[in-house]
């Protein structure tokens, strides 16, 4: 079994990518993702380190390289479901660049965030109220139910959307040999759900559509709503890509390295997709004894032998 780590972790602080990737290296790592924030000036250094057979790079994440312009590094600088017809073309155009780098780069996959329902974000409403008083109270209650209520009147247009960038991809996709993995976010007003997810990519019924399983993003759903993410760790399970790897504590705080948080990885290793990617995902911050600390517990826990 081995471990993927994001170059989200250490790019913000290298103005060499092949410093970058040395560092991660060091660690014990042969395989990373290149993240969202991966600026234009670091691509050299990293593609020299995977010419030379250093490094495998097995998934990139949506906007890869980060656009020339953007001053800040987000993977929602444009979504497939924007209400703007203008912002939607963009998270096309520039999702195809990040899978043509992709594929010049030796990677398989392409993470993408889609994009959220256009209504209120109760969410934060409910984070404040769970950590003022924890979730079950009838306030909090209310709110739940509004928030599902308004998701559920307003996602349909938002999944059209979806669909037609989805559409406008596949070409691309296939041409390249790139599967998109959309990534199951933490807010309840994103898309899709996983109920949503499944649907979509049954219909769709191709490999170059998959599911990118964000442990701690699942984590934080099933805090905020009771869902229970193992059930849907293994329902997806035939049409998951890859997962992000990392640990959480209640109700919405993440990208700690295991064991920092509360989730049960020991649990979660029967529910694993085989041939999936495993990648690990900290926080920028992250000291890298911690990261490295993370990488050996799940080795230990999640070990074969």
């Amino acid at each position: 079994m081995e471990f993927a780590l994001t170059t989200r972790w250490n790019a913000g602080r290298h103005t060499s990518g092949e410093a970058m990737l040395r560092e991660i290296l060091e660690l014990g790592f042969r395989r990373v993702e290149l993240g969202f924030d991966l600026r234009a000036d670091l691509v050299a250094g990293a593609k020299k380190l995977v010419v030379e057979g250093a490094v495998r790079v097995d998934s990139l994440h949506n906007f890869c390289p980060l656009p020339v312009g953007v001053a800040k590094a987000t993977p929602e600088i444009f979504t497939f479901t924007d209400p703007d017809s203008g912002v939607r073309a963009a998270a096309v155009k520039h999702t195809e660049k990040t899978i043509r780098f992709a594929a010049e780069i030796g990677a398989r996959f392409v993470v993408a965030h889609a994009g959220y329902v256009e209504m209120p974000k109760l969410t934060d409403s409910l984070l404040e109220m769970f950590e003022r008083s924890g979730p079950g109270s009838p306030a909090y209650e209310k709110t739940r139910q509004r928030l599902l209520d308004l998701r559920a009147k307003g996602a349909a247009r938002h999944l059209d959307w979806l669909r037609q960038g989805l559409d406008q991809l596949l070409p691309l996709l296939s041409e390249t040999g790139i599967t998109l993995g959309l990534e199951v976010l933490p807010w309840w007003e994103a898309l899709p759900s996983e109920t949503e997810m499944e649907t979509l990519l049954r219909a769709y019924d191709t490999p170059r559509l998959r599911c990118w399983y964000d442990v701690g993003h699942a984590r934080i759903r099933e805090n905020l709503m009771q869902s229970n993410s193992l059930r849907w760790l293994e329902r997806l399970r035939p049409l998951i890509a890859g997962y992000h790897l990392h640990d959480a504590q209640p109700p919405a705080r993440d990208h700690l390295m295991p064991p920092q948080g509360r989730i049960d990885f020991a649990a979660m290793r029967e529910y694993l997709a085989p041939e999936a990617l495993l990648v690990m995902e900290p926080a920028p911050h992250t000291p890298a004894a911690s990261v490295a600390s993370g990488l050996a517990y799940l080795q230990k826990t999640w070990s074969t032998t």
